[in-house]
C-alpha cells in the first residue's frame, strides 16, 4: 500500500520557493545535502502529542487501543502507556500520529 506524499509546508511561499529547488536539485544545481536542509526548513515540523490528544485521536476514529495499535504497528500497551502519558511517541510513530491528526485514521488503511 502506497500513501500519498503531499507534502505540508509553512506557507504557501515555502512551497513555491521548494518547488523551485526541487527543480534546481533535478538539473544538478543543488546538492543532496543542500536540499535536505531545505526540506527542513520549509516543511512543518512534526508537534509533539499529550496522552489527551493521542485518546482524542483514537476515539475520532472510533477503534480500541488494539486496532489503533495494529494501524501504527506498534503493541497495545504502548497505546495505552501513551494515552496515560507514561510514555512519549517519537520518530516514526509520532510522524504516523500526526498523518492521523491531520488525515484521519483511514490515511494508513
Amino acid at each position: 500500500m502506497t500513501i500519498p506524499t503531499r507534502k505540508k509546508f509553512r506557507s504557501d511561499i515555502a512551497e513555491a520557493v521548494h518547488e523551485t529547488a526541487t527543480g534546481l536539485r533535478r538539473i544538478g544545481l543543488l546538492d543532496a545535502k543542500t536540499m535536505r536542509e531545505f526540506d527542513a526548513s520549509c516543511l512543518t515540523p512534526v508537534e509533539p502529542l499529550t496522552g489527551r490528544q493521542i485518546t482524542a485521536l483514537r476515539r475520532r476514529a472510533g477503534v480500541s487501543q488494539g486496532v489503533f495499535a495494529r494501524v501504527l504497528n506498534v503493541q497495545p500497551k504502548l497505546v495505552s502507556e501513551w494515552e496515560r502519558g507514561e510514555k512519549k511517541p517519537s520518530g516514526p510513530s509520532l510522524k504516523l500520529l500526526s498523518i492521523v491528526k491531520a488525515r484521519g485514521l483511514e490515511a494508513l488503511l
